[in-house]
């Protein structure tokens, strides 16, 4: 049988890393570090958006470009540093909880969990990108793959409707401004309150467009049986750019996900231990 009290006392000290100083300090390296990337996928399709330059791209394709710069490879390492520290992060919380300054319900913990692991393969990636690996396969080629499966089509076809639902979650967390109980607004003055709520609200609800179109397309890649269907972060902005009206939309919420990596970055200062 489990014993309970052993399972509560490793909780206990879980909780107690959790919400340690020194793991905060890992935290907030790895807000700054997943801000970063954010930021830079922003500044790409703004560019593109308003005919200077600039490309879509995905997360990797952030990481990539930063490896391309004077000290890309030393700038990698750390983001990969932070990335991994904010993965573990996630990771644990999700596990132990949050302790009492943010509810623990459990659509937050498969949140953190999800988020955990998705953050740890950046920093994997990020990694390989520094010892001259070519990275992850694409998203077109990932779902050919699974689409292979016997239950291939179903596979896709959920992931497609979670990654949607989470999608306006985000938007829903955005718009309701839910963003600032994980804050600690007590610490800021009425200055810093409106502009963290305006690059959250903005922030927020522009990732979940992209969250939202990428969820689409998996689900258009199942019903249609077609792995080119599905696309990644980079595939989604393609997609408002060649809409009607496309330079506009491309350009709001390029403009919003720059906004979610400058929260990001003082989300590493605010952030509710």
């Amino acid at each position: 049988m489990i014993d309970r009290s052993l399972v509560a006392r490793s909780q206990s000290q879980g909780g107690r890393l959790a919400r340690s100083r020194q793991f905060g300090w890992v935290a907030g390296a790895g807000f700054i570090a997943r801000g970063v990337v954010y930021a830079l996928i922003g500044l790409l399709a703004l560019g593109l958006a308003l005919g200077v330059g600039g490309k879509t791209t995905s997360q990797q394709g952030a990481l990539r470009t930063i490896g391309q710069q004077p000290l890309g490879e030393v700038m990698l390492i750390a983001i990969a540093a932070g990335l991994a520290g904010y993965s573990i992060w996630r990771l644990t919380r999700a596990v132990v909880g949050h302790g009492q300054v943010v509810e623990d319900e459990p659509g937050n913990r498969i949140a953190g969990l999800v988020s955990g692991i998705g953050y740890g393969g950046l920093a994997v990636i990020a990694i390989s990108i520094v010892a001259g690996s070519s990275g992850s396969q694409g998203t077109s080629q990932t779902t050919g793959g699974v689409l292979g499966w016997t239950v291939g089509t179903l596979i896709v076809g959920l992931a497609g409707a979670i990654v949607i639902g989470v999608g306006i979650g985000q938007i829903y967390h955005g718009i309701s401004a839910k963003f600032l109980e994980q804050l600690k607004t007590d610490q800021m003055d009425e200055r810093a309150k409106r502009v963290m709520r305006w690059l959250g609200t903005f922030g927020f609800a522009a990732r979940g467009v992209v969250f939202a179109l990428v969820g689409f397309f998996l689900v258009k890649a199942a019903v249609e049986f077609d792995p080119q269907t599905a696309v990644s972060v980079d595939g989604a902005l393609s997609k408002l750019a060649n809409a009607s009206y496309g330079p506009v939309l491309l350009g709001v919420v390029a403009a919003g996900l720059v906004g979610f990596g400058l929260y990001s970055v003082a989300e590493a200062r605010y952030e509710k231990a």
